[in-house]
């Protein structure tokens, strides 16, 4: 259900080009996990695919160093028991709480179903990152405006059907409808940032 959820979520933003062109702010840890979800009963997923990230619990503060206010980096992320049937991985670090509506903020694909991490920042080897909401190719750490509140960052890694492995220059809403169309499964972990 979550996951169809996060398609819906997906698309609606695809159809509505949320975002605003530019995101100095945004205008629209301990091992944590979330439990995978499917898309249909052909599916087979591994029981426990799920992701963590060892910089923070799962709805746990972000610390500082992976937003705007800090280094601006990606945090490490972890998973593991990803399903069997898995052809590539991609990952979307989103902010649904966002002033102008859903803002993609990072978007990974071509991540080998072998791998198991991201460590510092540093991807496995084929993996490509395509353009954000504000339309850079890169991580864009969060960035809330002041006086937003807290704001439910998702770092969420989807378990596909098929290699994809998306240009840079892809633009946030036809990636995150690409990998919403070949979706097994996904895990999120959630983090918070703002005030």
């Amino acid at each position: 259900m979550r996951l169809a959820a996060a398609i819906v979520a997906l698309l609606c933003y695809a159809l509505t080009a949320c975002g605003s062109a530019d995101q100095a702010t945004e205008s629209a840890a301990p091992s944590t996990s979330a439990h995978a979800t499917t898309t249909g009963p052909s599916s087979s997923v591994a029981p426990g695919f799920a992701v963590h990230s060892p910089a923070f619990n799962d709805n746990g503060q972000i610390p500082a160093d992976y937003t705007c206010t800090g280094r601006n980096v990606p945090p490490a992320l972890r998973w593991h028991n990803v399903p069997a049937d898995t052809q590539s991985l991609a990952l979307v670090l989103d902010d649904p709480d966002a002033v102008g509506g859903l803002y993609v903020h990072w978007v990974v694909t071509g991540i080998p179903p072998t791998a198991s991490e991201i460590a510092d920042g540093v991807l496995p080897a084929g993996a490509v990152v395509s353009a954000n909401s504000g339309g850079k190719t890169a991580y864009l750490g969060p960035c809330p405006p002041a006086g937003s509140g807290v704001h439910h960052y998702r770092f969420q890694l989807y378990a596909l059907s098929k290699p994809l492995t998306l240009a840079p220059t892809t633009a946030a809403a036809e990636a995150t409808r690409e990998i919403a169309d070949s979706a097994i499964t996904s895990a999120v972990v959630v983090g918070l940032f703002g005030g």
